[in-house]
């Protein structure tokens, strides 16, 4: 399918979503014209009240056709907060951005739906064309000798006839767009729910860690310990005999000191996660060496005036160390770069992009929901930069290269 063919949903939703267009409009105008007119008697705001409160419900069919057509996942806003009494309702709906929104794309949406739907009826008027020549000596009478009526009709029809597709493919995307901008939960909102699931995710990670780490302690940690001081605990009996046997005495400090260093080893596997101790020297020191000690051949690229706070520095190390992971397990790559860049965003709020890019198969996406839940992969990456109010872009088509970035804020 070309960049410009329209798809199937984009189709059906011109067709199919007249009808609702026609509705929402008129509802929407019918609404305007009685609040407007209403609005200097008693009843006015409740009117325009009622009014709100319908155009946020019809919000939810259509929200509900362009995803389904048009593949547009647009979150529900959720209910309205509302105070007890009537005095309480009229004044939630009024200041109710959700409802505002609602109302303002259901007036957008009548245009644009009545010329999606003259998009689709084109192609008739182009079938009257492309037959032009045809038509004109079939309804009128006498000789018609070729003219450039002849040719201009056909080539006039060809060319809105492949106009058609794209003209539709334009009208889903504004489609999409206008969808998540006025049917979705406003600003506010979103920022507030991104936040919670943010801290959700960040308890739960922290939870599952504790845990995990309380686990392995018991688990292995302890008894290698326990082994420890039972080997100790017989090189003593050996001690304490008259006649010591010199090699059962050695036997077991070997394998005392073997033990002490296989915990030792455990002990360091187990504190890796808690926090790089690399970090220490700040990034400038932990992401050469992060590099350094990748398979694949790693171009660093680091330009940090300053040392962002320590929530970030560690988030930006867990994602330089998981992204160079999967180049070197998933990729099959032969090259790799790590750009660190600080980067302004609106007003004076200043962010921090990394970029690993590779040049290997490409076709890399969020994991599954359990390897999110577990904190790995790049939706748990994805995860951990919710946290620290940062996002994760990734651009890997099949073949590659493969370009995943992540921005996250340098304060908190």
């Amino acid at each position: 399918m070309g960049r410009w063919a329209a798809r199937p949903g984009e189709w059906g939703f011109a067709v199919v979503g007249l009808v609702p267009a026609l509705l929402g409009g008129a509802y929407a105008w019918a609404a305007l014209y009685a609040g407007v007119l209403l609005s200097l008697t008693v009843v006015g705001l409740p009117v325009v009240a009622a009014a709100l409160t319908g155009a946020r419900a019809l919000g939810r069919p259509h929200r509900w056709l362009a995803g389904r057509l048009l593949g547009a996942q647009v979150p529900d806003p959720g209910p309205v907060v509302r105070e007890p009494g009537a005095v309480g309702a009229v004044r939630a709906a009024l200041t109710d951005v959700v409802a505002w929104r609602a109302l303002g794309y259901l007036l957008l949406r009548l245009p644009l739906g009545l010329l999606g739907a003259a998009v689709v009826l084109l192609p008739l008027g182009c079938l009257w064309l492309l037959g032009f020549p045809l038509w004109l000596r079939l309804l009128e009478d006498g000789p018609h000798p070729v003219g450039p009526l002849d040719l201009l009709g056909p080539l006039l029809g060809l060319v809105v006839l492949a106009a058609v597709p794209p003209a539709v493919r334009l009208l889903a995307g504004a489609e999409r767009r206008l969808a998540r901008h006025l049917l979705g939960p406003a600003r506010a909102q979103q920022r507030v729910r991104d936040l919670e699931a943010a801290r959700h995710t960040l308890l739960s990670t922290g939870s599952d860690r504790l845990r995990r780490l309380e686990r392995d302690l018991h688990d292995g940690t302890q008894a290698r310990l326990v082994a420890v001081a039972i080997t100790l605990s017989l090189a003593d009996d050996v001690l304490a005999d008259p006649h010591p046997d010199p090699a059962r005495l050695r036997a077991l400090v070997d394998r005392a000191r073997h033990q002490t260093d296989d915990t030792i080893a455990e002990l360091r596997v187990l504190t890796r996660g808690l926090r790089p101790t690399g970090l220490d020297g700040g990034l400038a020191e932990a992401l050469p060496a992060l590099a350094a000690g990748c398979a694949v051949p790693v171009t660093l690229r680091l330009d940090l005036p300053r040392r962002p706070d320590e929530a970030v520095e560690q988030t930006l190390w867990y994602c330089a160390a998981e992204l160079l992971t999967n180049v070197t397990r998933h990729s099959t790559a032969r090259s790799a770069e790590l750009t660190v860049e600080p980067v302004t965003a609106g007003g004076s709020r200043e962010l921090i992009r990394l970029t690993v890019r590779d040049d290997g198969r490409g076709g890399a996406a969020p994991g599954a929901a359990a390897e999110a839940a577990a904190g790995s992969g790049l939706a748990g990456l994805a995860e951990r930069l919710a946290a620290v109010d940062g996002r994760l872009r990734i651009d890997s088509p099949p073949g590659g290269p493969t370009t995943v970035t992540a921005e996250l804020p340098a304060r908190l």
